[in-house]
């Protein structure tokens, strides 16, 4: 009897057999025991993992439709119309609503917020008074929705920061002194920091003595104190308010103030009646598309109308009150004139009124506290910390990355041949663009001075960059800092960042410049705005430049590599030289500090030793003490693989400080020659083959032309340059490119060289059969196919609409191609993201196999071979017939002229026509099916896989799966 069973076929899921009212199906390839399957359970395992193929084989499964017996052949047409009319009736009835939606979130939101802001800032009663009618005004509709637009933008950022930094507080707790004055805890003698409940968590990355700490503190400078400090301490929350919001102690605070006992009952009586489950139920019902309204029901009206009072209670709080606030004291300081000056009065008055605020509530902080009223002390800390935290983000994201964009630019004015005066007649012209540049310029100069940082830090030993913050380090929160460090700390880390990066532009920009006008006069300045009447016949190689140069130099893996073994042999070299191999990168022995628990300890003792007279190159880290902190931290280093700790030891030489000054000069002068190098290899290569190129370049076109065939029109002119200048874009991006090119080829010869002649040459002959398929596949790929793809838009749609018919175009293949590039891209990514087919899969695949592991063949044959005929055959069949039928039969020049110039755009019209009848064609047809299946559809059948019908060309069938 079991093997009877055992050689029976079962399903898969219910391990069932089938019976004639449930019969197995095997729906895909696999095989086996797990071949057959109940239609049931297909479909319940369908339902619950949402998939339509098999997890195994990846068979997508079929079913076929059963009818009714009396379904006619063909549909009355009285069903088709009937049909076709709840079609409609639905679609309209979703279009209306989502016209409401849209009117709605788009219109009455951001206009309401745009003349309410208006109202209240304008300073008048009438406004008030008249703020109905202004709502139904339609003046200036379409302006008032874009600025509204901004507005709640600012208001919805606003909502969002304090609902996070009501989190952070959560999570990590108030200010120390906050916590101090909620749990009733008496600060000690002599420290200013309270002392948490609970004690801090020990910091992996630096656990120093207590003695060793205190020192350290007291020498290092305001940058390294969070480095030397170790993880911010824990919230300081007692055991009856843990997971209670600060605003609820606050009233817990006050309850028991006035009503002693009975504020405790109160409170417990509260948290007795609140229902956890209840508010995750409704967390559960509101989704996205119930509060927006894409759900199909108007509830969202409700919230359109808490959104408007929300903006309007925000714009009255955080932007109408800090601002008139400021104002105040900008008048009463006899300031306004500056701030006038500034172009940005608004908002240089609105900080101004945070900071008075923060004053305030400092003040008023102090007040209460020697009043004794505990929840209104509670109240006005957080309001200070929500204060403090913001004013300090504005100052950090937004005044740090504009002082150092306004630097680089003053230290490079004489590098464009520049002055002050010109930045101050641009400034004075557009003064919200200069800003934004230079905010910009700032921020991607302190991107990239970080990351480089973080690249200092994977060579150098942990704890010579003690006076920089760790981006990496897990413990590091810029939001908790904010929170709980004090705001001159805060001033002082900012005041040292701005040294840092001061110095270094002046290093790296101001005097490279300085010399370089000395040493080289001719070369200076840069060359980036030419005088052309046509500045968009640039647009060829500003498109190459993105398309082609950039992203190859933008590619990282390499260039860091390439950048991290430079730093490397740079500080080995000045290591021997100073003799600081141990001070700048560690012992190779020991490797204390990077996870070795044994060499840790032997470096707390050699530390221990040295502490007296370690005050140059140990203060800003650490490693575990004697005892059980050694211990701790041995095995915490154990467990932190990743990463080296805080501090790692070293042995100091003799006239340790010289030698650090020293090092401090061969920073500056290596920073200062590898900006000359910087600034003058790249661009002095892109001139010379800049140069080449304008030799062999073709003369300007003579003004008779009547229009260019090109994106905007113009007459031809040198598309490159203007006064024999070459912008020092291009020449800076064809010289980078061509170095890129030669260290790229440098390092893979030196990689191939340990191998021997035979593999050196054996790789040669390798590369120069890949380098002769993909000059073939390039050629076709990122010649041909861009070139027809850029005169065929050329001729479909720019002509046709920029040049007269009494004129004839002229056409520059060399921006046709470039613009080609453009388009094919574009292209590309058009069809990725579109349904799957043909071209989708052929790309794919090349794009999967790469350049390494490139077919020839099938690229020509699947890729470039149905492209180009699809658009030789666009470009060739309409001039065929313009310029070789239609004169047989037509004799009118001028209408000979007219079929000519507009063929291209009529059969692109018949295209586009075809397309759409083909799409309605389609939907009929799938309408068609559904009417027919709501009316006679009675179930659907599974198909069984033919393993006989799906026999593959060789011969064989397609691969199973067995169990």
């Amino acid at each position: 009897m079991m093997e009877d069973l055992q050689g029976a076929d079962i399903c898969r899921v219910c391990r069932s057999e089938g019976l004639p009212d449930r019969p197995l199906f095997h729906p895909c390839i696999c095989t086996g025991s797990i071949k057959w399957i109940h239609q049931e359970c297909l479909v319940q395992w369908m339902r619950y993992s949402r998939k339509e193929y098999c997890e195994l084989c990846g068979h997508r499964f079929s079913f076929t439709p059963i009818y009714s017996p009396d379904m006619p052949r063909r549909l009355p047409l009285r069903d088709v119309a009937g049909g076709l009319l709840s079609s409609v009736a639905t679609a309209v009835k979703y279009w209306l609503h989502y016209t409401l939606v849209a009117l709605a979130w788009l219109g009455v939101v951001p206009l309401t917020a745009c003349r309410i802001y208006r109202c209240l800032f304008t300073g008048s009663v009438d406004s008030i008074l008249t703020l109905p009618l202004d709502m139904l005004s339609t003046e200036n509709i379409a302006s008032d929705v874009f600025h509204g637009c901004f507005v709640v933008t600012c208001t919805l950022f606003a909502f969002i920061g304090l609902v996070w930094l009501r989190e952070q507080i959560l999570h990590g707790g108030g200010p120390d002194w906050l916590e101090r004055e909620n749990n009733n805890i008496a600060p000690p003698a002599g420290e200013i920091p309270a002392v948490p409940v609970h004690p801090p968590p020990p910091d992996n990355n630096n656990v120093l003595e207590p003695d060793l700490q205190q020192g350290m503190d007291q020498e290092q400078p305001p940058i390294a104190a969070a480095l030397a400090g170790g993880a911010l301490p824990p919230p300081v929350v007692g055991p009856e308010l843990e997971g209670v919001d600060p605003l609820e102690n606050a009233a817990v605070g006050e309850a028991d103030e006035n009503g002693g006992g009975a504020g405790e009952n109160g409170a417990a009586a509260d948290e007795g009646n609140w229902n956890p489950i209840e508010w995750d139920r409704a967390a559960e019902e509101l989704t996205w598309e119930r509060l927006l309204g894409l759900d199909g029901s108007l509830v969202f009206l409700e919230h359109v109308f808490w959104v408007v009072s929300l903006n309007t209670l925000f714009i009255l709080v955080f932007a109408f009150c800090p601002y008139h606030i400021g104002h105040f004291a900008v008048v009463g300081f006899s300031l306004r004139e500056h701030a006038a000056a500034s172009h940005f009065e608004g908002l240089v008055t609105t900080l101004c009124g945070y900071c008075v605020i923060g004053l305030c509530l400092v003040l008023l902080h102090g007040l209460a506290s020697l009043l004794g009223l505990r929840r209104s002390r509670r109240v006005l800390g957080l309001c200070y910390v929500v204060v403090k935290v913001s004013l300090l983000s504005v100052v950090e994201i937004g005044v740090l990355p504009l002082i150092c964009g306004w630097w680089l630019d003053i230290c490079s004015l004489s590098m464009f041949d520049a002055t002050l005066r010109d930045r101050e007649s641009s400034f004075r012209l557009a003064p919200g663009t200069s800003m934004f540049i230079h905010w910009l310029v700032g921020m991607v100069y302190v991107y990239y001075f970080a990351s480089f940082i973080l690249l200092l830090r994977e060579v150098l030993r942990p704890g010579v960059l003690w006076f920089l913050r760790n981006l990496n380090d897990p413990d590091f929160s810029p939001i908790q800092e904010m929170i709980h460090l004090p705001i001159v700390r805060h001033v002082r880390r900012l005041l040292a960042s701005a040294v840092i990066f001061g110095t270094a532009v002046l290093l790296m920009l101001w005097l490279p410049v300085r010399i370089l006008r000395v040493v080289w006069p001719s070369f200076l300045p840069y060359t980036v705005a030419l005088q052309s009447e046509a500045q968009v016949n640039e647009l060829s190689l500003e498109l190459l430049l993105l398309q082609v140069i950039l992203p190859a130099l933008l590619e990282q893996s390499h260039t860091r590599t390439w950048l991290k073994s430079l730093v490397r042999t740079w500080c080995r070299a000045v290591a021997w030289l100073l003799d600081l191999r141990s001070y700048l990168l560690g012992d190779e022995g020991g490797e204390q500090g990077h996870g070795d628990a044994a060499g840790g300890q032997q470096g707390v003792q050699a530390h221990q030793q040295q502490a007296g007279n370690n005050d140059h190159g140990g203060g800003g880290g650490g490693v575990a003490g004697i005892g059980a902190g050694g211990l701790g931290a041995a095995h915490q280093a154990l467990l932190q693989r990743e990463g080296p700790t805080g501090f790692q030891p070293y042995e100091r030489p003799r006239w340790f400080p010289a030698r650090l000054v020293g090092l401090l000069l061969t920073v500056c002068v290596t920073l200062v020659f590898a900006s000359l190098a910087a600034l003058t290899l790249p661009v002095w290569l892109g001139r010379r083959v800049m140069a080449l190129w304008l030799v062999g370049a073709p003369p300007p076109a003579p003004p008779v032309v009547a229009t260019v065939a090109s994106p905007v029109g113009g007459t031809g002119s040198d598309p490159i340059s203007a006064g024999g200048r070459v912008h020092e874009l291009y020449t800076a991006a064809c010289g980078t490119y061509l170095c890129w090119l030669a260290a790229r080829a440098i390092a893979l010869l030196l990689s191939w060289l340990p191998q021997g002649r035979a593999a050196i040459l054996a790789r040669l002959r390798q590369w120069c059969v890949l380098g002769a398929k993909s000059a073939v596949a390039f050629s076709v790929l990122l010649g041909v196919v861009p070139l027809l793809f850029g005169l065929l838009l050329e001729l479909v749609v720019v002509v046709p609409l920029r040049v007269p018919l009494d004129q004839t175009p002229v056409l520059f293949v060399w921006q046709d191609w470039a613009l080609g590039v453009l388009y094919t891209k574009i292209a590309c990514a058009v069809t990725m993201m579109g349904p799957e087919w043909a071209l989708r899969r052929a790309i794919e695949r090349a794009y999967r196999d790469g350049i390494r592991g490139m077919d020839l063949g099938f690229v020509l044959r699947e890729l470039a071979a149905p492209v180009v005929a699809c658009f030789g055959l666009a470009l060739a069949v309409p001039y065929a017939t313009a310029y070789g039928i239609v004169p047989l039969v037509v004799t009118s020049p001028h209408l000979r002229n007219l079929i000519a110039r507009r063929l291209y755009p009529f059969l692109l019209l018949v295209t586009l026509v075809g397309g759409v009848i083909m799409f309605q064609i389609r939907q009929f047809r799938k309408l068609y099916e559904h009417i027919k299946n709501d009316k006679y559809l009675v179930g659907r059948r599974l198909v069984n896989y033919d393993h006989r019908r799906h026999k593959s060309p060789s011969g064989g069938t397609q691969s199973t799966i067995q169990h």
